[in-house]
């Protein structure tokens, strides 16, 4: 219990800090209405208020990697109901991503893995969707988290192995520790 308020606490906190940032950096009103609506359908959240201080805090973290405040939003908002949906720590998801794909949705890598989790197109054949756009940031996200999720049902809990797994380089630790690095440098950062 006394774990929850501090981390409440915290979260009240961050979000003050935040928000006080925002407006002594003279934020666009646009973006202050993109944040309130993103918290307002944010429907994975437990309330609106929680919504927020995630939304703004993740927001201000990818605000360099993604600029355009609506992408952003889109983001956050899919990746928090998707990593809900399979039972994994948004920011897991967020530290994959930014080792993944830097946040580029368009991205094609050497082994043509697309779009921001690095999805590889044959997955699509394999559950009968060969037509879905893995650039697309709700399908790249949906496939992404499925496939991680269940990675880690595979392994047992084992994120180090679940990861590498992801990553198709199963037995090594170099891929699991960026995402862990990324992790606890960007995303967890209580």
């Amino acid at each position: 219990m006394m774990r929850a308020l501090l981390l409440f606490l915290a979260l009240v906190s961050a979000t003050q800090l935040a928000l006080a940032e925002m407006d002594r950096e003279g934020i666009d009103p646009e973006l202050r209405r993109v944040l309130q609506e993103a918290a307002e359908s944010a429907e994975s959240f437990p309330d609106r208020f929680e919504a927020e201080v995630w939304l703004t805090d993740m927001s201000r973290r990818l605000a360099r990697q993604v600029p355009d405040a609506e992408e952003r939003m889109l983001i956050l908002r899919l990746v928090h109901r998707y990593a809900r949906m399979f039972d994994l720590p948004p920011e897991l998801v967020l530290a994959v991503i930014d080792v993944e794909s830097n946040f580029d949705r368009y991205a094609i890598s050497y082994a043509g893995a697309l779009g921001l989790m690095q999805v590889m197109p044959f997955w699509r054949n394999e559950i009968g969707r060969p037509e879905d756009d893995l650039h697309d940031i709700q399908t790249n996200l949906l496939y992404g988290c499925r496939i991680l999720a269940y990675y880690l049902e595979k392994e047992n809990g084992d994120r180090r192995a679940a990861l590498a797994r992801y990553n198709g380089s199963r037995g090594q630790r170099w891929y699991p520790d960026r995402v862990f690095d990324r992790l606890g440098s960007k995303w967890y950062q209580y």
